[in-house]
């Protein structure tokens, strides 16, 4: 076995795996050196992605010519100088990789001045194996203080890694993503982002972490919070916590930051959805930013590469005292402590008003009451026409009436029975065939009908849909906006349409026909739709056709407008078995079942 020491160039490309996995990567380590830097003004730059270009230029303390050759090689780091260290990192960057794994996979070109310098250094790195220091093209030039880093041609001699990135739009919703949790950290710094030219973010120093919010994410959305803060022995918790109506299905903004450093946790989302039990409706999700101030050495960030999950050293105290934080957040704002859980479920009280008599409830009847006139219950409107068209009958024929009206009453009943025997509570679709009965469970039949509409849209380019009475508002997010606007000719296709109208939110303007114009809806549909995307490994293409149709299809069947009587029923039981595929949905669940005689038969032994 012949063992040998790897050069540094591969050296640094084996770690650029951990560390630089797409531009979005770049982009949070640069991003957080400029923050170590103690910069006021960040601004980030980037073209195609992040493929061609990514540019992070800061007015921090910058870097003298020394430093600046040095902080390209690997495990150089300003942060570190013993062991004890490990143990109470406040900083974002700390390892000494990062630049070195970014020059391994990409052209970088350095900019930097220290406000006690003249002239600036500029280093330049073309090559991968150019990383050590005396083998760079380094000279003086001007620029401001601070640094300015460019970052070109993304893995340009990795073009496997580069083959596995996916579409801009994909890529941009990840580096907008990275920006957002940065900029969350310090409402203090004003941070800008322009992609390909065109500014998408430009925030100034906030006052507030509302603030900060609202800029980021839109005033509605700012407005759906309040503030959460508790101070224990083992941690201090601040931030903000969304109002339970606020919940959402999908696409909830939820972020963890821990000494100012985001991470991610389903243990603690655990902690802050316990706190929120019995107020959330089944699968909603609340927003919440939540920031944890702990002792650093009760907390190991090193635990992962790109250090966003974090160790705590009693996570399960720490999980009591932020659920306990949420709840009195909650209770603060009125909702804990005004929600009774045993009545819950009852169903919503009319608001009578002046108008009470509108909802007063009809007395008890007694048969034998000559003054009973059962025309006037509810469902009588026929024998009653029948009753006025024969003059003459006196209040002692009632009783006789009654039994007649009855009578008609109950035929009415069963000629309603015939006429909706295909319905069964609006959930299921019943028919008798010669084996027993046919069930079609209507949702997923609804499904898998709006699924070969959506996938024989795709592969048109004719819209079908229907224009909405007014623009509807929906909050997709900034860093989603990218692929809206991707999926725009498909999702026209399909009979939507809208347009951008803030940074976070769309105007749409149009729905399939038969698709309710529901707000919250629409909300889920284009959620599904970018998850749709987000889950292709390149960009849309009739490859992809099927996860895009499968994905709405679900979503628009839940809200879409189910048969209401036999005729309708009928017809939608028409629709689906036209399918290609009738018995099953698109992810393979059943759409329709035989009961058989001999099942029925057991039911009755």
């Amino acid at each position: 076995m012949d063992i040998r020491i790897l050069p540094s160039n591969i050296a640094n490309m084996i770690a650029a795996g951990e560390v630089v996995q797409r531009p979005a990567s770049v982009v949070k380590e640069l991003m957080e050196n400029a923050v170590d830097a103690g910069a006021t003004k960040v601004s980030l730059i980037v073209a195609d992605a992040g493929r061609t270009l990514i540019q992070v230029i800061d007015n921090g303390c910058g870097m003298n010519p020394d430093q600046a050759v040095l902080c390209f090689e690997r495990h150089a780091t300003s942060k570190i100088r013993t062991a004890e260290d490990l143990h109470a990192i406040e900083t974002f960057g700390f390892r000494g990789e990062a630049l070195a794994s970014i020059a391994a996979v990409a052209e970088v070109v350095l900019k930097t001045r220290t406000a006690d310098a003249e002239l600036a250094t500029q280093v330049s790195i073309t090559d991968a194996t150019a990383t050590e220091a005396g083998k760079q093209d380094v000279r003086e030039t001007s620029a401001p203080v601070g640094s300015n880093f460019a970052v070109r041609n993304l893995f340009y001699n990795t073009p496997a890694r580069r083959k596995f990135l996916k579409s801009d739009a994909v890529e941009l919703k990840a580096i907008i993503t990275e920006f957002i949790r940065i900029a969350l950290t310090r409402t203090d710094i004003a941070f800008s982002l322009v992609s390909n030219d065109r500014e998408i973010y430009k925030l100034g120093a906030a006052q507030t972490l509302k603030f900060r919010i609202r800029d980021i994410f839109g005033e509605a959305s700012a407005d759906e919070l309040f503030p959460i803060g508790t101070e224990t022995s083992i941690a201090r918790i601040s931030g903000f916590v969304g109002r339970p109506d606020a919940a959402k299905k999908t696409g909830a903004n939820q972020f963890f930051f821990v000494n100012g450093r985001y991470f991610r946790s389903p243990y603690l989302h655990k902690a802050v959805m316990k706190a929120y039990e019995a107020m959330l409706p089944d699968g909603s999700q609340p927003p919440y930013f939540i920031y944890l101030d702990v002792d650093p050495h009760s907390v190991d960030i090193n635990v992962h590469p790109t250090k966003t999950e974090i160790k705590f050293e009693d996570d399960n105290v720490l999980f009591t005292v932020l659920m306990a934080a949420v709840r009195e957040a909650l209770g603060r704002s009125s909702y804990a402590d005004t929600l009774d859980f045993e009545s819950a479920a009852l169903p919503d009280m009319h608001n009578v008003g002046r108008s009470f008599s509108e909802y007063k409830p009809v007395e008890s009847l007694d048969k034998s009451d000559s003054s009973f006139n059962p025309f006037e219950l509810d469902g009588f409107e026929n024998e009653k026409s029948w009753y006025q068209q024969k003059p003459g009958i006196q209040k002692q024929d009632y009783s006789l009436l009654h039994d007649q009206a009855l009578e008609v009453h109950r035929q009415n009943i069963m000629e309603s029975a015939r006429q909706q025997e295909l319905l069964v509570k609006g959930k299921y679709i019943m028919k008798a065939v010669p084996s027993g009965f046919m069930v079609i469970n209507a949702q997923r039949a609804m499904e898998r009908i709006l699924y070969e509409r959506f996938l024989d849209a795709l592969g048109k380019e004719e819209p079908v849909g229907q224009t909405t009475l007014f623009p509807i508002e929906i909050e997709v997010g900034a860093a989603n906006m990218p692929l809206m606007e991707a999926m725009l000719p498909y999702m026209q296709r399909m009979g939507f349409d809208y347009s951008q109208f803030s940074v976070n939110t769309i105007n749409v303007t149009a729905v399939p026909s038969g698709l309710v114009d529901d707000k919250m809806a629409l909300s889920a549909l284009m959620y599904e739709a970018v998850t749709a995307l987000v889950e292709e490994q390149a960009t849309l293409a009739s490859s992809m056709y099927g996860n895009l149709a499968g994905k709405m299809a679900k979503s628009a069947a839940r809200t879409a407008v189910m048969p209401i009587d036999a005729q309708s029923a009928q017809k939608f039981a028409d629709e689906l078995f036209a399918c290609e595929n009738p018995e099953f949905t698109a992810d393979g669940l059943k759409t329709v079942h035989i009961l058989q005689l001999d099942e029925m038969d057991k039911l009755f032994r």
